[in-house]
């Protein structure tokens, strides 16, 4: 049976928190093989549309697809997601958040997982409390990628870590996502992140302001998606 190519499909997509709109009636259609940067500035909609992929929310009105099904147990099975906030317990070891992943998720790759600590020298001993911020994060991306998903969904995943250790994290995520599997980022780094990406969202006050691939940015606007996004949003 042939796979569609529409992975994350929004028709009118809104939501409303009391009488405030995070989302206004987004159609956008997302398809398989992209790593996709969700920009905007704070309160533009960004992890409102994270949560809505990942069914943490249900829209007001409007519907979200994801590979066909609205978000539920197989969305889930197949979606891998890294919220922006840390979820983990201080008290775990490395090691048991790898068996709680194992149990929890049929797409995990424990020889991945075991792979990528080693080469950042991270003990699969070592318990959440005894690192330092950065490498926990490390840790939560580690474990998010070394699922075999369809989807990964990650919210801000460089911010607050040095940029040496941005490189690795966008190294991380691009040597271990499938042909056939996209990634959507928010992030504010842009010019951290746009050498790899294919396309971009500009999501401003809740609505579409632009989703295009990164090449018709450079051939029509002449302009990096840093420099159009200031544009955008500064002017």
């Amino acid at each position: 049976m042939e796979q569609n190519n529409e992975l994350i499909v929004c028709q009118g997509l809104t939501k409303r928190y009391g009488g405030k709109t995070a989302l206004d009636d987004l159609d956008l259609t997302l398809g398989r093989g992209r790593f996709i940067g969700l920009l905007g500035p704070n309160g533009s909609g960004k992890t409102t549309v994270i949560k809505l992929i990942n069914g943490l929310l249900q829209p007001t009105s409007g519907s979200i697809t994801v590979d066909g099904e609205k978000p539920g147990v197989h969305t889930h099975s197949i979606v891998s997601y890294l919220p922006d906030r840390p979820y983990l317990n201080d008290w775990m070891r490395v090691c048991d958040l790898l068996d709680f992943f194992a149990d929890f998720y049929a797409d995990f790759d424990r020889v991945k997982a075991n792979d990528m600590l080693e080469s950042l020298s991270i003990s699969p001993l070592a318990r959440l409390k005894t690192l330092s911020k950065g490498t926990k994060e490390k840790v939560q991306l580690i474990l998010v990628m070394s699922r075999r998903a369809q989807l990964y969904v990650l919210d801000e995943p460089i911010a607050g870590v040095d940029p040496a250790a941005r490189d690795y994290i966008l190294s991380t995520i691009l040597s271990n996502y499938s042909e056939q599997a996209s990634v959507v980022m928010s992030t504010h780094l842009i010019a951290d992140i746009e050498r790899v990406l294919d396309e971009v969202i500009f999501l401003k006050e809740g609505r579409l302001m632009l989703h295009e691939s990164v090449d018709t940015i450079r051939e029509e606007h002449g302009k990096s998606v840093d420099m159009l996004f200031r544009e955008v949003f500064v002017c």
